[in-house]
């Protein structure tokens, strides 16, 4: 018995995309191989590493292990999708700022994972986003300019919300 494509429709980044695909790809296969979108990065393959990190309805997920199928009519967010009209998202600008990124191959699961963080607590202290980011790895950093560019980007986020209160 061969297996067909089937139609796959989801919305990524705002945008609702549409393609042929097996039902058993993955969340990662999908958006990199259909959709090109290469900036959530496959690393192991299991789960372990962050790497992928996407979030689906704000919620980070590892999509090397989420069936693509599984989360149609959600709202997909790749690091594509961060940056509005060329500025970068705070959780970015942080990393860029302050030496986060090494060779960069982890960064997207990272930021993903800090950005859905600070959505739900731009308070967050720096033992919450330890154990926020305890699922993500780096072989290079030492993790201390991770740490130090995320707890800028919560400062960042929490003067835009009080900006916005403000206003």
């Amino acid at each position: 018995m061969e297996l067909k494509k089937l139609p796959l429709e989801l919305r990524i980044n705002g945008e609702l995309m549409q393609t042929f695909a097996y039902p058993h790809l993955t969340l990662l296969e999908v958006v990199r191989e259909h959709f090109g979108l290469t900036g959530s990065k496959r690393s192991c393959d299991f789960g372990e590493c962050g790497a992928c990190t996407m979030l689906v309805d704000g919620v980070p997920h590892l999509s090397c292990i989420t069936i693509a199928r599984s989360v149609r009519g959600k709202e997909i967010t790749t690091i594509e999708g961060l940056a509005w009209e060329g500025t970068l998202h705070p959780v970015q600008q942080a990393f860029v700022s302050l030496g986060g990124i090494q060779c960069g191959f982890c960064t997207p699961g990272f930021i993903m994972t800090a950005k859905a963080l600070l959505d739900r607590n731009p308070e967050a202290s720096e033992e919450e986003i330890r154990h926020a980011l305890a699922g993500n790895l780096c072989r290079c950093t030492g993790y201390v300019k991770i740490l130090d560019a995320v707890l800028s980007a919560a400062k960042e986020v929490q003067a835009a919300g009080a900006q916005a209160a403000v206003s």
